[in-house]
């Protein structure tokens, strides 16, 4: 498992600045300055400021049903809920009416991330007495219990747009590092796991190039099949983590995060078989999709680099094309991951047919069989 002690804390908060584009909008310099030791100090940082800001614009709001009994007519009548008043001999209305309120899905998220990152001994003094004196206006918000959250019912319009960064982030949280104890209490890892630190690797990645390569194309394309007969029943579907393209050229990129980079195959060091099969597998289909319009199409599996000590970071030509398979070393100062991310594009977007403007650092010849 990669653990956030291979990748420096702040480029983490480098990672969420591309991933969620409020972070760099102005606002959040203070967090930008500050130098974090461990993830939970960065996330209270982050959601400290967040919710300053969305309170200076007010919580959302939306209508949630109500029952309550009452001495006038409000909403519709409750039958039921009437009929046990009227036994009881109380003089009132069962009453079913929606009302608009602070307490829902979004606020409730937001209050339960807060309150245990406000339990974590190493959420520095400011941030905490930050956090708890915006409480104050959750007042009227539930806490919920986190494992119950649905996070496909999350639902973003016009009216709360604003809160689609904050509540990426309490799902980083909640999803990434949440803990059960032996009593049933739940605490905070220390690291985020690596599924959800690999959905933010990859859009950190195409975030990347879509604000800093204005010169390139990005997106997380679908590539169709290339089919003899159009029957494509039970296909699954072909998604990109990241394409870019300029002109008649095209790279597609497969973001690995992984705790090892490398299996061991008869007693040698290759590539994973299936990760290079996929990506492989894309390059020959866009081709077809392509194939009549001059393209140029190439393929990599870019890697988070591990601490293992052989790492991949070579090209290969399979079949007219151009394969690299690479790693991404998060773990130096971010100028530094900059200068990768440029690197890579400069080479598949300028580079000579026969490869020989590539150079590389560390090579693996050994393929998978």
């Amino acid at each position: 498992m990669i653990k956030d002690k291979t990748i420096l804390i702040k480029n983490i908060y480098y990672m969420l600045s591309y991933a969620f584009t409020p972070l760099t909008q102005g606002g959040y310099e203070n967090v930008e300055k500050e130098e974090f030791e461990n993830i939970h100090n960065l996330f209270a940082a982050i959601l400290a400021k967040g919710i300053g800001r969305q309170l200076k614009q007010g919580l959302y709001r939306e209508y949630v049903e109500r029952m309550e009994s009452l001495a006038t007519l409000r909403g519709k009548i409750d039958i039921n809920g009437t009929v046990k008043n009227k036994i009881a001999r109380q003089k009132v209305i069962s009453c079913e009416f929606d009302e608009l309120s602070e307490n829902n899905l979004l606020n409730q998220i937001i209050k339960t991330t807060v309150m245990l990152l406000l339990r974590q001994r190493n959420v520095s003094p400011d941030h905490k007495s930050d956090l708890k004196k915006e409480m104050l206006f959750f007042s009227n918000v539930d806490d919920i219990d986190p494992a119950t959250i649905q996070w496909s019912r999350v639902r973003f319009q016009r009216n709360n747009n604003t809160y689609r960064m904050l509540i990426g982030i309490c799902q980083l949280v909640l999803e990434g590092m949440l803990l059960t104890t032996h009593s049933g209490e739940y605490k905070l890892a220390t690291f985020i796991k690596p599924e959800l630190m690999s959905r933010l690797y990859e859009k950190f990645i195409r975030e990347y190039y879509n604000q800093e390569h204005k010169e390139l194309n990005a997106s997380a394309s679908k590539i169709p099949w290339g089919l003899d007969d159009g029957i494509d029943t039970m296909l699954p579907v072909m998604q990109t983590d990241i394409t870019l393209t300029k002109g008649e050229k095209t790279l597609i990129i497969d973001a690995k995060y992984y705790s090892r980079t490398l299996q061991q195959h008869c007693d040698r060091t290759t590539i994973y078989s299936n990760n290079l099969y996929q990506i492989f597998t894309y390059v020959k289909n866009k081709e077809v999709e392509l194939k009549n319009k001059p393209h140029e199409i190439s393929g990599m599996l870019l890697y988070a680099k591990t601490d293992e000590e052989t790492y991949p970071d070579n090209d290969y030509k399979m079949s007219g094309n151009r394969i690299g398979v690479h790693t991404l070393d998060l773990n130096v100062e971010f100028s530094q991951i900059r200068e990768q991310l440029d690197g890579i594009a400069a080479r598949y977007f300028a580079y000579s047919k026969d490869f020989s403007a590539v150079s590389n650092s560390e090579t693996i010849k050994e393929l998978p069989v």
